[in-house]
């Protein structure tokens, strides 16, 4: 009788709780880093846009330059990770996110602040990708879910703590907007060293080549994508000739990149992950979280500033219920996962939690009370928390080590294209809708439109004159309530993909994910044996 061999498993890192603790603070340093280079900004965009003479096209570039450079690259990163050192790679990825938030500081124009932070999302690629690699490489997939709610106590912290740090630094005047891309300089250079003590982790060094090919091909047809949805509606009309050579040229591209990757030896992102039906559907739930986390959320700092008139400390706190809910959410379901193992129910309750949550405010306006909106960001938040990494961690479970940096970079590739895709066409919607909302109620004052709305320069509501500045709030809070409604059935998109998302409970090993199956068929097997000698015996 031959006896089944397992198949061999790649050797994993043997760390204790304490080790892991030490490893992932310099990790969880530079998350927070990315995190706050985002959020600090939040608030602080209304001023920096108004002081830069921006427009709402620049306001939405700002924040979709770098995800776009965020999107581009985590593929880059991830790949980078399965074949050489995972410690300098976060590292020159914090190098990187440094200076372009030194640059981002010192810009003059919108343009240039736009290309700094572009360098500042090449950064935050990397930090994406390799946060979740590097906790993958340590941790097995049943303990992960534990210290994955770390991870989101993290953003959560540094959700909470950006919009209010860069609410202050704006609102003191011997600080100002610039300091909002220094403050986190700080605490990359202290993620730097605190890297280089605690994290030691093997190097895989194998002859492979980067895909660059494919690497442009997809930037290029995603960036010509934006490129059209923010400019659709306000530079030309969306049913034009600018649109169809616009569209056509990211479908080819798209086609192109497609080809690339199937040839390619190294593909950027490999073509046969997506014949895991798991790995499939995480990316399509990716995508529609994606579009409502970066999408919707990123305006509520220009609601609050713009449409309720709050000074951006104040929009920072007003925030708190959604990043409540996010903090609790990841924290006590990361715990949960780990003692149970099972994940599926948590992504189909936050995925409809979000979709609700989305809805409600869909119904948002200048003068909603302050108390239904916190209960519609804590669902949210509670959503958010509950989907976001534990997509990624349903996808590592079914992939070897040797594809682990690819399938997580995968997963947060689309997340952050969706965002980008988000940020781009919630934003043209809001500056269409506010613009006509503007005309309209000038037209009731009597007062003929000057044309204000995306194209135009974003308006200080105090300078205003009262009856103007009533139908500019009423047109921001219309415009917010129209976006988070536009965001809702994508919500609705993650919640059916998840549903039929096949669990399978994490493994309690970072080998290969049929090792697990073989050992309970070698213990059953063992079992039966005993068995047999124990009746042999008695006979």
């Amino acid at each position: 009788m031959t006896q089944a061999t397992a198949p061999p498993r790649t050797a994993a890192v043997e760390m204790t709780h304490r080790q892991i603790l030490e490893a992932l603070s310099g990790l969880l340093l530079g998350m927070f880093v990315a995190i706050l280079s985002s959020t600090v900004v939040s608030n602080a965009l209304p001023r920096i846009i108004t002081e830069l003479k921006g427009g709402q096209s620049a306001y939405t570039w700002v924040v979709t330059s770098t995800l776009l450079a965020t999107t581009a690259t985590t593929p880059i990163w991830g790949k980078l990770a399965d074949l050489t050192s995972k410690k300098i790679l976060v590292q020159l990825a914090l190098t990187v996110f440094v200076l372009g938030s030194v640059l981002a500081g010192l810009s003059q124009s919108t343009g240039q602040l736009i290309a700094c932070r572009v360098l500042q999302g090449v950064g935050a690629g990397g930090l994406t990708a390799l946060a979740q690699v590097i906790m993958a490489t340590m941790i097995t997939p049943r303990e992960r879910g534990r210290y994955s709610g770390y991870l989101g106590a993290v953003m959560a912290v540094g959700t909470i703590g950006g919009p209010l740090i860069g609410g202050v630094i704006v609102d003191t005047d011997w600080l100002g907007w610039r300091w909002c891309f220094y403050v986190g300089v700080p605490f990359a250079i202290a993620a730097l060293v605190v890297l280089q003590k605690t994290l030691h982790l093997p190097v895989v060094k194998r002859p492979a080549k980067i895909d660059w090919w494919g690497a442009t091909l997809i930037t290029a047809a995603v960036s010509l994508l934006l490129i059209w949805v923010t400019l659709a509606g306000d530079k030309y009309d969306w049913i034009s000739w600018q649109t169809a050579v616009m569209v056509a040229g990211a479908v080819l591209l798209g086609v192109l990149a497609v080809r690339v990757e199937n040839r390619a030896a190294e593909p950027m992102i490999p073509p046969r992950l997506f014949r895991n039906r798991t790995i499939t559907l995480a990316v399509i739930a990716s995508i529609a979280v994606g579009v409502g986390m970066f999408g919707a959320s990123v305006f509520l700092g220009q609601y609050f500033q713009i449409s309720r008139g709050e000074s951006p400390t104040m929009s920072g706190l007003m925030t708190l219920p959604m990043i409540g809910g996010l903090l609790v959410a990841s924290t006590v379901v990361g715990r949960i996962i780990t003692n149970t193992g099972r994940w599926k129910r948590y992504l189909v309750v936050g995925s409809a939690l979000l979709t609700v949550g989305f809805a409600l405010m869909g119904t948002l306006r200048s003068d909603t009370p302050y108390w239904q909106m916190s209960i519609y960001m804590a669902l949210i938040g509670t959503g958010l928390g509950m989907t976001m990494q534990n997509l990624v961690l349903a996808v590592q479970n079914t992939v070897g080590p040797h594809e682990l940096g690819a399938a997580s970079s995968v997963v947060a590739f689309f997340r952050t294209l969706g965002g980008a895709i988000g940020v781009s066409a919630l934003g043209a919607i809001l500056g269409h809708k506010v613009k006509g909302y503007i005309a309209d109620g000038l037209a009731g004052l009597g007062i003929p439109s000057t044309g204000s709305g995306s194209g135009g320069v974003l308006p200080n509501v105090h300078t205003l004159p009262a009856p103007i500045r009533a139908v500019v709030e009423s047109a921001y809070g219309h415009g917010a309530g129209d976006i988070f409604l536009a965001a809702a059935p994508f919500g609705l998109v993650a919640l059916i993909a998840v549903c039929f998302i096949k669990e399978i409970p994490l493994r309690r090993h970072n080998g290969d994910p049929l090792a697990d199956q073989v050992d309970e068929e070698s213990g059953v097997a063992a079992g039966a044996g005993a068995a047999v000698v124990r009746t042999g015996i008695r006979d």
